[in-house]
């Protein structure tokens, strides 16, 4: 096991696994808007102040909760991802994956990387099937629970260095000289990582992935194809699917498919060495 070829497989969350924004599940009806209102407000303040749209959704989140009496405590966010609702198939899809990947000689790792709450998504029901969440995350206060400061922000163009880091086996977030040494070794090849994304503000991470050798695939809802069509049409990734992760869907069929080209060539790759060395 230890010695297999590994492929990884990165993720979206919101519209990816799940159906919408994770905070419109329970926290913006927790603090008494709809979806529409607290991210109209979120913009305004955007457009207003000039702040970065995801540290905007962050501030906008402990203004609205403090202004309501609502403790916006890890442990409170953690429970709010309870209410998360996923796509067809997503909480049998990571077993399932990493047996096909076994059958055939690859470890699959799974990671998240998103825009959203790392803290939502840490309590959420498939948060154990991740060797690493990556997130937006507040830094609490050691006596109130309640956050002081952005302890990371991960905006569109920032889902890039993920692929580096993971490709390095880089996971923690201060090591910046690590994952920028150019001799370090990849833990993972390029073309063994897969991007999964649903839209625009994922194709920075498309488009770095697909040309260094992996796949990117736009997912999308049922009746919604149209809102990735211009991601396939103007070659930003290699597949669109439906977000059908149930065994037999064409996201099933599209993964399996490259997990086997993954196999083949790690076999092939696996000669040459050989053959090379005589």
């Amino acid at each position: 096991m230890a010695n297999r070829p590994i492929m990884a497989i990165l993720y979206d969350f919101d519209k990816t696994l799940c159906s919408e924004d994770m905070q419109n599940y329970s926290l913006i009806p927790a603090l008494g808007m709809t979806p529409a209102e607290f991210w109209g407000a979120t913009n305004d303040f955007t457009n207003k102040e000039g702040v970065e749209r995801i540290l905007s959704y962050m501030y906008m989140m402990v203004k609205l909760a403090k202004e309501r009496g609502i403790k916006l405590t890890k442990e409170f966010l953690n429970s709010l991802g309870k209410d998360i609702h996923f796509f067809e198939g997503v909480p049998n899809w990571f077993k399932r994956i990493n047996e096909y990947g076994a059958e055939r000689g690859i470890n699959i790792e799974h990671y998240i990387v998103s825009s959203g709450t790392k803290e939502i998504i840490d309590g959420s029901a498939i948060a154990s099937e991740f060797k690493a969440i990556y997130g937006c995350e507040f830094y609490f206060d050691e006596e109130t629970g309640e956050p002081l400061w952005p302890k990371l922000a991960i905006n569109y163009t920032m889902k890039t260095q993920y692929f580096f880091r993971i490709a390095k086996g880089v996971f923690r977030q201060i090591d910046d000289h690590l994952v920028n040494e150019r001799s370090r070794e990849k833990r993972i090849p390029y073309r063994n990582i897969v991007y999964i994304g649903d839209g625009l503000t994922d194709v920075p991470p498309m488009i770095l992935v697909k040309e260094n050798g992996g796949k990117s695939i736009a997912v999308y809802s049922k009746g919604n194809k149209e809102h990735v069509m211009p991601l396939i049409e103007d070659s930003r990734v290699n597949y669109i699917c439906q977000a059908d992760y149930r065994s037999g869907s064409e996201l099933d069929k599209v993964i399996k498919l490259i997990i086997q080209q993954i196999s083949i060539t790690e076999e092939l790759t696996k000669k040459e060495i050989t053959l090379t060395n005589k």
